[in-house]
Protein backbone atom coordinates (compact mmCIF):
# COMPACT_ATOMS: atom_id res chain seq x y z
CA UNK A 1 0.00 0.00 0.00
CA UNK A 2 1.45 3.37 -0.92
CA UNK A 3 1.99 6.22 1.53
CA UNK A 4 -1.09 8.23 0.48
CA UNK A 5 -3.36 5.19 0.74
CA UNK A 6 -1.99 4.44 4.22
CA UNK A 7 -2.50 8.07 5.22
CA UNK A 8 -6.13 7.92 4.06
CA UNK A 9 -6.60 4.65 5.93
CA UNK A 10 -5.23 6.18 9.16
CA UNK A 11 -7.36 9.31 8.66
CA UNK A 12 -10.43 7.12 8.36
CA UNK A 13 -9.47 5.17 11.47
CA UNK A 14 -8.82 8.32 13.52
CA UNK A 15 -12.04 9.94 12.27
CA UNK A 16 -14.08 7.01 13.64
CA UNK A 17 -12.54 6.97 17.12
CA UNK A 18 -9.83 8.60 19.19
CA UNK A 19 -6.36 7.12 18.85
CA UNK A 20 -3.07 8.25 20.33
CA UNK A 21 0.19 8.46 18.42
CA UNK A 22 1.56 5.21 19.82
CA UNK A 23 -1.53 3.29 18.66
CA UNK A 24 -1.27 4.73 15.16
CA UNK A 25 2.46 3.97 15.02
CA UNK A 26 1.76 0.39 16.10
CA UNK A 27 -0.82 -0.02 13.34
CA UNK A 28 1.62 1.41 10.80
CA UNK A 29 4.36 -0.93 12.05
CA UNK A 30 2.05 -3.94 11.70
CA UNK A 31 1.14 -2.80 8.19
CA UNK A 32 4.84 -2.81 7.30
CA UNK A 33 5.32 0.93 6.92
CA UNK A 34 8.95 1.99 7.40
CA UNK A 35 9.88 4.41 10.21
CA UNK A 36 10.48 7.48 8.01
CA UNK A 37 7.18 7.05 6.21
CA UNK A 38 5.41 6.48 9.54
CA UNK A 39 6.90 9.74 10.85
CA UNK A 40 5.52 11.59 7.83
CA UNK A 41 2.07 10.04 8.20
CA UNK A 42 1.92 10.80 11.93
CA UNK A 43 3.08 14.38 11.34
CA UNK A 44 0.33 14.88 8.75
CA UNK A 45 -2.29 13.34 11.05
CA UNK A 46 -1.20 15.68 13.85
CA UNK A 47 -1.21 18.69 11.54
CA UNK A 48 -4.72 17.89 10.31
CA UNK A 49 -6.04 17.31 13.86
CA UNK A 50 -6.64 13.58 13.55
CA UNK A 51 -4.20 12.81 16.37
CA UNK A 52 -4.10 14.83 19.58
CA UNK A 53 -2.63 13.05 22.60
CA UNK A 54 -4.15 15.55 25.03
CA UNK A 55 -7.61 15.03 23.56
CA UNK A 56 -7.11 11.25 23.56
CA UNK A 57 -5.99 11.25 27.21
CA UNK A 58 -8.99 13.33 28.32
CA UNK A 59 -11.45 11.10 26.44
CA UNK A 60 -9.79 7.92 27.71
CA UNK A 61 -9.80 9.10 31.34
CA UNK A 62 -13.41 10.24 31.17
CA UNK A 63 -14.57 7.01 29.55
CA UNK A 64 -12.70 4.78 31.99
CA UNK A 65 -14.11 6.65 34.96
CA UNK A 66 -17.65 6.74 33.62
CA UNK A 67 -17.97 3.28 32.08
CA UNK A 68 -15.30 1.04 33.67
CA UNK A 69 -15.34 2.76 37.09
CA UNK A 70 -11.57 3.09 37.26
CA UNK A 71 -9.77 5.35 39.69
CA UNK A 72 -7.04 7.85 38.87
CA UNK A 73 -4.19 5.41 39.61
CA UNK A 74 -5.40 2.79 37.13
CA UNK A 75 -6.23 5.41 34.50
CA UNK A 76 -2.75 6.93 34.83
CA UNK A 77 -1.10 3.51 34.49
CA UNK A 78 -3.06 2.75 31.33
CA UNK A 79 -2.19 6.13 29.82
CA UNK A 80 1.50 5.59 30.64
CA UNK A 81 1.30 2.18 28.99
CA UNK A 82 0.07 3.95 25.86
CA UNK A 83 3.29 6.02 25.96
CA UNK A 84 1.52 9.33 26.40
CA UNK A 85 3.46 12.33 27.71
CA UNK A 86 3.22 12.90 31.45
CA UNK A 87 1.82 16.38 30.76
CA UNK A 88 -1.13 14.86 28.87
CA UNK A 89 -1.75 12.35 31.65
CA UNK A 90 -1.76 15.02 34.34
CA UNK A 91 -4.09 17.24 32.32
CA UNK A 92 -6.49 14.34 31.75
CA UNK A 93 -6.58 13.40 35.43
CA UNK A 94 -7.08 17.03 36.46
CA UNK A 95 -9.96 17.32 33.99
CA UNK A 96 -11.96 14.55 35.70
CA UNK A 97 -15.04 15.89 37.45
CA UNK A 98 -14.51 15.54 41.21
CA UNK A 99 -18.21 15.05 41.96
CA UNK A 100 -18.51 12.29 39.39
CA UNK A 101 -15.28 10.73 40.67
CA UNK A 102 -16.62 10.60 44.25
CA UNK A 103 -19.96 9.23 43.00
CA UNK A 104 -18.21 6.43 41.08
CA UNK A 105 -16.01 5.65 44.09
CA UNK A 106 -19.03 5.54 46.39
CA UNK A 107 -20.96 3.28 43.99
CA UNK A 108 -17.94 0.98 43.60
CA UNK A 109 -17.47 0.65 47.36
CA UNK A 110 -21.19 0.14 48.00
CA UNK A 111 -21.43 -2.53 45.30
CA UNK A 112 -18.48 -4.43 46.76
CA UNK A 113 -19.84 -4.10 50.30
CA UNK A 114 -23.14 -5.68 49.21
CA UNK A 115 -21.30 -8.78 48.01
CA UNK A 116 -19.44 -9.38 51.27
CA UNK A 117 -22.31 -10.65 53.39
CA UNK A 118 -21.70 -11.18 57.08
CA UNK A 119 -18.10 -10.75 58.11
CA UNK A 120 -16.40 -8.78 60.81
CA UNK A 121 -15.73 -5.10 60.27
CA UNK A 122 -11.95 -5.52 59.89
CA UNK A 123 -12.29 -8.18 57.19
CA UNK A 124 -14.85 -6.05 55.33
CA UNK A 125 -12.49 -3.08 55.52
CA UNK A 126 -9.58 -5.08 54.04
CA UNK A 127 -11.69 -6.60 51.27
CA UNK A 128 -13.12 -3.23 50.27
CA UNK A 129 -9.71 -1.56 50.38
CA UNK A 130 -8.17 -4.30 48.23
CA UNK A 131 -11.00 -4.11 45.72
CA UNK A 132 -10.79 -0.32 45.52
CA UNK A 133 -7.02 -0.54 45.01
CA UNK A 134 -7.52 -2.95 42.10
CA UNK A 135 -9.87 -0.40 40.58
CA UNK A 136 -7.25 2.34 40.92
CA UNK A 137 -8.51 4.22 43.96
CA UNK A 138 -6.10 5.22 46.73
CA UNK A 139 -6.62 4.33 50.39
CA UNK A 140 -7.03 8.03 51.18
CA UNK A 141 -9.82 8.34 48.62
CA UNK A 142 -11.62 5.28 49.97
CA UNK A 143 -11.26 6.45 53.57
CA UNK A 144 -12.47 9.89 52.51
CA UNK A 145 -15.57 8.23 51.13
CA UNK A 146 -16.69 7.55 54.72
CA UNK A 147 -16.17 3.83 54.29
CA UNK A 148 -18.49 2.72 57.07
CA UNK A 149 -21.36 4.72 55.63
CA UNK A 150 -20.54 3.58 52.08
CA UNK A 151 -20.34 -0.01 53.17
CA UNK A 152 -23.84 0.15 54.52
CA UNK A 153 -22.88 -0.07 58.17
Amino acid sequence: MDSQAMLRRMMSLCARSEHCESQVRQKLRVAGVDADEADDIVAQLRHDGYIDDDRYARAFASDRLRFAHWGRVKIACALRAAALPERSICMALDALDDDEYRRVLRQTVEAKARTLGDMDERARWHRIMAFAAQRGFTPDEVSGCALHQCAGR
